[in-house]
């Protein structure tokens, strides 16, 4: 019975290792919006540190619930490279719920969805600094709970 405990415990140990582990993620960070309402005038930081030579997939990660009002979010998605200061801009048009009023992320009280951003080439050294903002016609956006940057190496 004993070395039955000991098998589970290595098995499980090894096996939260492995799931734990993903080298390919750089940077994957979360910041909160008040889900009473997001103004238009709130900027989203995020800072990416030094980062080594290579091809990165950028990605949002964005938390909504029921309480947001439309069934699509504009958002601009503005990326400066350090040290050398090149900023690019990116509208992202996000798909939340479809014509029947249904989420079309994942969750029950708060819905996830991912969207792809960018592909990016960067430098041995280069670091990154990202904004995030909502470009919608109403000034507070309200049921956005979180907004997130995800950096991979590919």
């Amino acid at each position: 019975m004993r070395r039955n405990k000991i098998y589970i415990g290595l098995l499980l140990t090894v096996a939260l290792a492995l799931a734990s582990c993903n080298r390919k993620t750089v940077y994957y960070h979360y910041e909160h919006a008040p889900v009473s309402g997001w103004e238009k005038t709130d900027v989203l930081d995020f800072y990416i540190p030094s980062v080594s030579a290579g091809t990165y997939r950028e990605e949002l990660g964005l938390r909504i619930d029921k309480s947001f009002p439309f069934m699509g979010l504009c958002l601009v998605i503005k990326q400066t490279i350090l040290p050398s200061g090149y900023v690019h801009s990116d509208t992202l048009n996000c798909s939340l719920i479809d014509e029947e009023g249904n989420n079309k992320g994942p969750g029950l009280s708060y819905y996830q969805y991912n969207f792809h951003v960018n592909t990016l080439q960067l430098q041995d050294g280069d670091s990154l600094h990202i904004t995030v903002k909502h470009n919608m016609k109403r000034e507070i956006m309200p049921g956005i709970s979180d907004v997130g940057i995800r950096l991979d190496k590919q």
